[in-house]
């Protein structure tokens, strides 16, 4: 096939891959790890000592794939052929044209978006095989480069790159005199493919779906003592204090204006009502109040503690205000509030005064029993 024929042919094959995936640039991933096919055409500068034209055409044929998102890993083969510019000049043994096939694999290692210009950078290695009128033969050769990829399709990429190759050639350029024979030479080289994928590009992953909820058994389910399909706060720690639609509440007993007699109640005394200061109803009413809140909220536990005034020496108020904490916890449970909800009862003595010791006034508020809600 002449040099004519085989330009055709390559533009023919350039031309029908771009057809084959002619439509419009969609989004790509950010790897497509498919096999492609990239023919490449281009130009060569050659080492002024190869005594060829300095400017050469090439053409050649990669396949190859993205191993990581940004490697990608090609096997080619090209071929130039070249005219001897003085084939019977001084020195020379032998005439004609010259010629040489490349066989290698090529790494780019690329920056930037998949769908993005992605500047590269081109390292590679091959068998070369040289053919003139008189000797053929094999050499390594190597090359680096850089380059640029565009995406143009989701099956479709544009590179154009440029680099240098050395050739370790010594056998096709020899010449009759030792002192002009070369080991080597080095050529710079500007290429263009097509890069075009083939096959079903994979599916994306798609997520699990997770199971829907299960509807909790209402009639089964209760949290701190409210059914879970009435409960706004579910979450709630298991022994909170909670109102009717089981959020947390803060709860307060206030049992002020519960107050005792001077020295009251004495002794084995039970009846808490003439213990109680004038006017008792109203302490009772009290008394009433703190056990309907207890009634209503069967998580909160309370501590009952007993005081004194700061009459008297402190080992007698010590057992007086055990006596108050005792008749209150003993009215308490006798209206119906569970003992295992009440903690005590405890006294504390001439301890912890709410007023002043100095006053009847005073000394009549800190005659007292407390309900301490505990948290």
């Amino acid at each position: 096939m002449n040099r004519k024929g085989l330009y055709f042919v390559i533009a023919l094959a350039l031309g029908g891959v771009g057809a084959a995936h002619a439509q419009n640039a969609t989004s790509t991933p950010s790897y497509d790890g498919r096999w492609y096919i990239a023919p490449t055409v281009g130009g060569y500068y050659n080492d002024t000592d190869r005594n060829t034209n300095s400017r050469q055409f090439y053409y050649g044929l990669g396949v190859g794939r993205f191993i990581a998102p940004n490697v990608s890993i090609d096997l080619f083969i090209d071929r130039t052929k070249r005219d001897r510019d003085n084939p019977n000049g001084p020195g020379h043994s032998h005439s004609g044209n010259w010629a040489n096939n490349n066989y290698g694999v090529a790494a780019r290692y690329y920056f930037g978006a998949w769908d993005s210009y992605r500047p590269y950078l081109l390292a590679g290695v091959m068998g070369s095989y040289h053919r003139n009128a008189n000797n053929k033969g094999w050499a390594p050769a190597a090359e680096l480069g850089a380059g640029v990829s565009k995406t143009i399709t989701d099956s479709t990429d544009i590179r154009v790159e440029a680099g240098y190759r050395y050739d370790w050639d010594d056998k096709s350029q020899t010449t009759t005199n030792s002192a002009n024979s070369r080991d080597g030479y080095g050529d710079w080289f500007l290429g263009l493919s097509l890069v075009s994928r083939f096959g079903e590009p994979a599916a994306a992953p798609v997520a699990p779906v997770a199971p829907p909820p299960v509807a909790p058994d209402c009639s089964k389910t209760v949290v701190n003592g409210v059914n879970l399909c009435d409960n706004k706060c579910p979450n709630t720690p298991e022994g909170t204090v909670v109102g009717p639609d089981g959020c947390p509440i803060a709860v307060v007993i206030d049992l002020r204006g519960v107050n005792f007699k001077f020295d009251r109640p004495k002794k084995g005394e039970t009846n808490i009502e003439k213990t109680l200061a004038e006017p008792s109803a109203d302490s009772l009413s009290i008394l009433d109040q703190a056990v309907d809140t207890l009634k209503r909220y069967p998580n909160v536990q309370v501590n009952v503690a007993g005081y004194t005034d700061g009459v008297g020496k402190a080992a007698y108020n010590q057992g007086l205000s055990e006596r108050r904490a005792k008749i209150v916890y003993d009215y308490l449970t006798s209206h119906g509030v569970d003992a295992s909800r009440l903690q005590g009862p405890v006294g504390h003595g001439m301890n912890d005064p709410v007023d002043s010791n100095k006053t009847e006034q005073g000394r009549a508020r800190n005659r007292r029993t407390e309900l301490q809600v505990q948290k």
